[in-house]
């Protein structure tokens, strides 16, 4: 995602919100402004999860990041989160990244996703049909095998909010 005005206005916003932190330090640990999903339900639902503290992870294909040149995130990372259109909402820090083949991937990952009902049963379920649009998108198929960076994360700015770095 092109970092807009508004985008450049958050992140300005997160600094002087972080002001017993080093602005040049947190410039040098951003790793992109994104948004969850590939559509705007989607993008809007997961970023809502993210915003109420129930949505602490993500994943994704490392075929994907692979497809488009992107290098796996790493803990220590710092990320604005968007709705689908674009607007700036939070920020999270990567604290932990693993990657696992799809079918490793276990319930207690699944429960800090935070999405539906929480179990692995449903992970599965919308993981399986997200990954193969993902995988499509990346001119892969979906595999049980394929492998799954299982991100965990913490939101560290919200407006009205501050920070807690």
């Amino acid at each position: 995602m092109t970092l807009t005005a508004q985008l450049h206005d958050f992140w300005s916003a997160f600094r002087s919100a972080a002001a017993d932190a080093d602005g040049k330090r947190l410039d040098e640990r951003f790793y992109e402004a994104f948004f969850f999903g590939d559509s705007q339900p989607l993008a809007d639902e997961l970023a809502a999860l993210v915003l109420q503290g129930r949505k602490r992870a993500t994943a994704g294909s490392v075929w994907s990041f692979e497809a488009e040149g992107k290098r796996l995130p790493r803990p220590g990372d710092l990320s604005i989160v968007t709705n689908w259109a674009g607007k700036p909402l939070c920020v999270i820090e990567t604290l932990s990244v693993e990657v696992l083949p799809f079918r490793e991937v276990g319930a207690e990952f699944a429960a800090t996703e935070g999405e539906g009902d929480g179990t692995l049963a449903y992970w599965q379920q919308g993981h399986r049909a997200y990954f193969n649009r993902e995988c499509e998108r990346a001119g892969r198929r979906f595999e049980e095998g394929m492998p799954v960076a299982c991100e965990c994360f913490r939101v560290i700015y919200q407006p009205g909010h501050g920070a807690a770095t």
